[in-house]
C-alpha cells in the first residue's frame, strides 16, 4: 500500500511514508508547539523522496490520540485539509494501541499495558493484547494518577513517563520505552483499512480522554497547600 502517517500527540513529531514493498521513509522531529510548522514541510519532503503525490496514497493515518491537546488538533486538522483536498481515505488510531505495537515490534511482547504521560500528574493507560496476528483493546482508555495503572501478571507496561513517575508505577512489571512511532501505524492501518476503518476527510477527528487542560485558581492552591504524597 502508498500511506502517510504521523503523529503529533507527544513533544516528537514524527513522520513516515510507505511505498508499496520500498523501506519506510521516517522522519523525526521536535513536536509539541512546533508540530504546527514542520509537520506538512516534512510530509512533503517524505513524498518527495518516496516519488509520490498524495492523491497517489491509499490512505493518510495518524494518531488520533489521546495525547497533548494541541498536537491532536495540528495531526486531525492536517489529516483532514489533505485528505480532503487530494480526496484521500484517513483513518485516525488510537496513540496507545500504537505504543503497544510499538512495543511489539521492539521486544516481541503481546500482552501490554500502554502508558503516555498526559502531564499534571496523570497518566494515559490501556492494556492491548495481540491474538491471531490482531490487537485487541481490553477493557477502557484509564486517564488517571500513576498509581492506579495496573499490570496484569505476565504482561508488560510499555510507553513514556517512566523517568518522571517510575516510583508511582506498579514495580513488579516489566518496562519498556516506547512510543506511538509512525511507523507502528503504518504496520497497524492495512489490517485496520481491510477491516472497514478509515472514512472521508470529515471523519479525522481527534480522541480527547480528558475534557479538561487547565486547572482553576482554587484547584492550584488547593494542591499547593495538599500535604505532600507518602514516600
Amino acid at each position: 500500500m502508498k500511506l502517510l502517517a504521523f503523529d503529533t500527540s507527544t513533544e516528537i513529531l514524527r513522520v513516515a511514508v510507505q511505498h508499496g514493498t520500498q523501506d519506510a521513509l521516517e522522519h523525526v522531529g521536535p513536536g509539541a508547539a512546533q508540530a504546527s510548522a514542520t509537520l506538512i514541510p516534512a510530509i512533503q519532503e517524505l513524498l518527495r523522496r518516496a516519488g509520490l503525490r498524495l492523491a497517489d496514497l491509499d490512505a493518510i493515518v495518524f494518531g488520533r490520540g489521546p495525547g497533548s491537546f494541541t498536537g491532536l488538533r495540528t495531526a486531525a486538522s492536517v489529516a483532514q485539509g489533505l485528505a480532503f483536498g487530494a480526496g484521500v481515505r484517513v483513518l485516525g488510531i488510537d496513540t496507545l494501541l500504537a505504543v503497544a505495537e510499538d512495543a511489539r515490534q521492539r521486544r516481541g511482547t503481546e500482552q501490554v499495558v500502554a502508558l503516555l504521560d498526559a502531564r499534571m500528574d496523570q497518566v494515559y493507560s490501556g492494556a492491548y493484547q495481540h491474538q491471531d496476528g490482531v490487537w485487541r483493546q481490553r477493557g477502557e482508555i484509564v486517564l488517571g494518577a500513576p498509581e492506579v495503572v495496573r499490570v496484569p501478571a505476565g504482561w508488560v507496561l510499555a510507553g513514556n513517563g517512566f523517568g518522571v513517575y517510575g516510583e508511582r508505577l506498579p514495580a513488579a512489571a516489566a518496562r519498556i520505552e516506547a512510543a506511538p512511532t509512525a511507523s507502528a501505524l503504518l504496520r497497524l492501518a492495512p489490517a485496520l483499512l481491510a477491516a472497514g476503518g478509515g472514512g472521508d476527510a470529515a471523519s479525522a477527528t481527534p480522541l480527547y480522554i480528558r475534557d479538561k487542560v487547565a486547572q482553576t485558581t482554587e484547584e492550584r492552591a488547593a494542591l499547593r497547600s495538599a500535604p505532600p504524597r507518602p514516600s
